[in-house]
């Protein structure tokens, strides 16, 4: 965490007298105050609201707190706009190079929402007549193909790219005209794959609740869907101190990789910290409709296929050695499909392009 210190004021004593610089006696010019931060918010759904945090100043830097202390740049650093959907108090403070503390912002909030009310989501509306592009307020992309930390092949296009091996005519992740999201893992030429990676990063992001997605997956092999979340402070702790929280993960559909049988997992990682729990009832089929979710309260994180109540996985500090992370600030959300790398593979002979992962929705709960 980055924490700017204005640096001290050097008087100089002259006898008994203290003096100001230059022969004139001048007194030393006082030192000027950060602005105050705004807040402003945005509605969400059933009396939630999105919380964003602003400067005046470029370069302040917005710390803030949610639990009703007085905020220090030791408290949560403000990255995104972040959901309110229970009662709390924001309050927030600005510094910046040069400056003193800006004075505290302060904003309650109080919806008074019942617990398991949907509180945000994107339902992945079309009604153009044609492929639409996801929603740029909340959907922005990775890009590029440089392997993702696990050796993938696919180069991850945005929407509208045309940078090579990118198209705008075959776009990797639309909103199709059945109102889903289609994330389309294509393969142009030979040895050559493309796909998407959406993440919410800098445009939405929440702290505890109950979040889940209904997809349908591929299940060719080196196909590798993902929907999870990573913590907004990864870009000044970096990974995995941010932690990551893995709602859905798939390989290979019925490879004998896989076991012989079809599976997801849901995991959790942090510092030191690593938890994975795999989901494989008979007759399971990744291929099919699913619900995939996270109950996610303080000190816990719980998984679950098609109901709530369908708990496959919880897991706690006490449970697993390790640093939590998943107290410490709200997290943002990512819908990808890779091709190949570490964990699926290659795709081989039987693997059928274009693959795709279809997501009717992505939607937030009250806890």
């Amino acid at each position: 965490m980055r924490t700017n210190v204005a640096m001290p004021v050097v008087a100089f004593l002259s006898g008994a007298l203290l003096c100001g610089f230059g022969s004139g006696g001048e007194t030393t010019p006082t030192q000027t105050q950060a602005a105050a931060p705004t807040i402003s918010t945005t509605a969400a759904q059933h009396g939630a609201v999105i919380v964003r945090l602003a400067s005046t100043d470029s370069s302040a830097t917005i710390h803030y707190s949610v639990d009703g202390s007085a905020p220090s740049t030791s408290s949560l650093r403000f990255f995104a706009p972040f959901l309110v959907a229970s009662n709390l108090t924001v309050k927030a403070i600005a510094t910046a190079s040069g400056k003193s503390t800006s004075n505290i912002t302060s904003q309650s909030f109080a919806p008074n929402i019942a617990p398991g009310t949907l509180v945000w989501s994107d339902e992945f509306s079309n009604s153009t007549g044609a492929n639409a592009q996801p929603n740029p307020l909340v959907w922005g992309y990775d890009t590029g193909n440089n392997g993702f930390g696990n050796h993938e092949f696919e180069d991850y296009c945005a929407w509208g790219s045309s940078a090579t091996p990118c198209s705008i005519a075959n776009p990797n992740a639309y909103v199709g005209t059945d109102a889903s999201l289609h994330i389309v893992a294509r393969q142009p030429s030979a040895g050559v794959y493309t796909s998407a990676r959406m993440k919410t990063q800098g445009l939405f992001s929440f702290q505890y609740g109950r979040i889940e997605a209904r997809m349908k997956l591929p299940e060719g092999q080196g196909m590798w869907p993902a929907f999870w979340l990573l913590g907004n402070n990864i870009v000044t702790v970096h990974w995995p101190v941010c932690g990551e929280l893995d709602v859905m993960e798939h390989i290979n559909g019925s490879n004998p990789q896989n076991a012989g049988y079809d599976w997801v997992a849901g995991s959790i990682h942090g510092t030191g910290l690593d938890g994975t729990t795999h989901y494989h009832p008979a007759g399971f089929n990744a291929a099919d409709w699913h619900i995939y979710g996270m109950i996610w309260s303080k000190g816990q994180i719980q998984y679950y296929v098609d109901n709530p109540a369908n708990i496959y996985a919880t897991f706690t500090p006490s449970t697993l050695a390790g640093t939590w992370p998943f107290d410490a600030g709200p997290q943002f959300v990512i819908l990808n499909l890779a091709v190949g790398g570490n964990w699926p593979g290659s795709p081989d002979a039987t693997t059928a392009f274009p693959a795709e992962v279809q997501v009717d929705y992505v939607r937030i709960y009250a806890n």
